[in-house]
């Protein structure tokens, strides 16, 4: 019943910017911290960024810190990742995730959004 929708990819340029959004329904996501992963071709998923849906506590992958920015609304069950600086090896699809806050697997992801940066 959880839905997570992800929107906001495309192409780009490196050292542009751009802003990932997840809609979240089905779930009281309170009680749920939420992340982001991406897979690029051949590579296996990794996870970039997590936030507590309590509270602002985040955490990111090295590839990504200082230039990845994860947010959420929990009014509105809004999920972002705010991109910038890309790179050609950001290029992946991008996924939005929910997971127990107890735990470090996350439960549900969404069907992605494909982010292609282009030199």
């Amino acid at each position: 019943q959880v839905q997570l929708v992800e929107s906001g990819g495309g192409l780009v340029q490196a050292g542009d910017s751009l802003r990932l959004s997840c809609a979240a329904s089905g779930a009281n996501f309170n009680n749920y911290a939420m992340g982001w992963s991406r897979q690029a071709p051949g590579k296996e998923r990794v996870i970039l960024a997590d936030i507590l849906w309590s509270d602002d506590s985040t955490s990111y992958a090295n590839s990504v810190k200082g230039r990845f920015t994860i947010s959420r609304d929990n009014d509105k069950n809004m999920l972002y990742l705010q991109m910038s600086s890309l790179k050609p090896e950001d290029t992946a699809v991008y996924y939005c995730g929910v997971r127990q806050p107890s735990k470090s697997r996350f439960d549900y992801w969404g069907r992605g959004t494909q982010v292609t940066v282009s030199s």
